[in-house]
């Protein structure tokens, strides 16, 4: 029998696959190490989750709602959920209607719509430094240019940040990854700053309810609402979701905006998805209307504030000498920053890992994967005796690091 041809070479991927880089790579493998304790993802509790609620819900969905939630939706969203979510947002500065909504699967797709509207090849991205990972790997295809900014520094300069930027991002409540709160000066001021340069300012919010101490602050879209315009037409885009109030595997979002804007990010869903889940719309739609988000809230705040409070009480107890941080009033996460700039927190990874406890490296959050001083640490997951020993473990592997 003759040998069969040789294949000729196959084409490459895109380049921009090659450019995810390994620490990503490496935190990401790190679920297949036995009795890990994750301190790096971004994940809530499940035992919050409503589950006999939500399965309710899903029969009901299912046997009454059988157009909505098993046909194919209208791909802005079912009209009564984006009715609902317009109702949720508004005031009496902001004006919306469902023209300002649009239902989109989970947050991260609202930042990938939003890439593909916004941001041309190598274009200029205004982003709030360090920057949640989600939104770069989002926008990584279009290779754009990051400048970053610091709300949080007394000389921050708003309209020299958004300047010439074809989008600015921003994470105004408890930051992913420094769970860090943008004041309501800030707010202002990124909000004169886009109609001052003409930048559209994306304000995402999914931690938005998790506020443990004081009082919430302004959103951003509202103060860049104007009083007695209907609907609203401002440069503020606002993303939200469910995944951190009821569950994220409803992969229910939205994107509240201007409706040019959201006319624009149809066209793109369109060639997306189609239409995000009739299913999970409708159990959403029943969820807000039966008052679920709020019934749930109580007790997922309760469970986090505890949460917190270990996280940072086993930070002073264990490595106060090598980190600082500060004790977030609300979100997910506490940005640990170390004392020694010598000390490099992708090689920590290495070793927190040996001793089975995951962290996530400050450079994963950098465009430019400098940033090797901070490690971002979750409490949502974890019980208290289990973040307990996470940092015990993360504290065994600093002392092992090579001088």
């Amino acid at each position: 029998m003759s040998a069969s041809p040789s294949r000729p070479a196959r084409r490459g991927f895109a380049r921009w696959l090659g450019e995810t880089n390994e620490i990503t790579r490496l935190f990401l493998a790190a679920g297949q190490i036995p009795d890990l304790i994750n301190l790096a993802g971004g994940l809530p509790e499940p035992a919050t989750f409503p589950v006999a609620e939500l399965a309710e819900l899903a029969g009901r969905a299912v046997a009454e709602h059988p157009g909505d939630a098993l046909a194919y939706p209208p791909i802005e969203g079912l009209p009564a959920l984006r009715d609902r979510i317009a109702e949720r947002y508004a005031s009496e500065r902001l004006r919306l209607t469902r023209d300002n909504v649009l239902i989109v699967s989970g947050g991260m797709q609202g930042l990938d719509l939003l890439g593909k509207v916004l941001l041309d090849p190598g274009g200029l991205v205004a982003a709030q430094a360090p920057t949640y990972l989600g939104a770069l790997d989002a926008w990584r295809p279009r290779a754009p240019r990051y400048r970053p900014f610091r709300p949080d520094r007394n000389d921050f300069d708003a309209e020299g940040a958004l300047a010439g930027a074809q989008f600015a991002y921003c994470v105004p409540n408890f930051s992913n990854p420094t769970g860090r709160l943008v004041g309501t000066g800030t707010r202002r001021a990124l909000v004169a700053a886009a109609e001052t340069t003409g930048t559209w300012l994306v304000e995402d919010d999914p931690y938005g309810a998790l506020h443990y101490d004081g009082e919430p602050l302004p959103r951003m879209i509202e103060l860049a609402a104007v009083p007695g315009e209907a609907p609203y037409d401002g440069p503020v885009l606002y993303l939200g979701t469910l995944s951190k109030e009821i569950a994220p595997g409803l992969r229910i979002g939205w994107v509240i905006a201007a409706p040019g804007m959201i006319r624009a990010l149809t066209l793109a869903k369109q060639g997306s998805d189609l239409a995000s889940s009739g299913l999970g719309q409708r159990i959403a739609l029943d969820a807000l209307d039966s008052g679920l988000d709020r019934k749930v809230l109580p007790g997922i705040l309760e469970t986090y504030r505890r949460r917190r409070d270990a996280l940072c009480a086993a930070l002073a107890g264990q490595l106060a000498d090598w980190f600082d941080w500060e004790v977030p009033v609300g979100g997910m996460f506490v940005w640990a920053v170390a004392r020694d700039p010598a000390l490099d927190t992708d090689r920590l990874l290495a070793a927190a890992l040996e001793a089975r406890v995951c962290v996530t490296p400050g450079s994963v959050f950098d465009p430019e994967g400098r940033d090797r001083r901070a490690i971002r640490l979750n409490f949502t997951l974890n019980d208290e005796a289990r973040l307990a020993e996470g940092v015990r473990r993360l504290a065994t592997a600093l002392r092992a690091l090579p001088a």
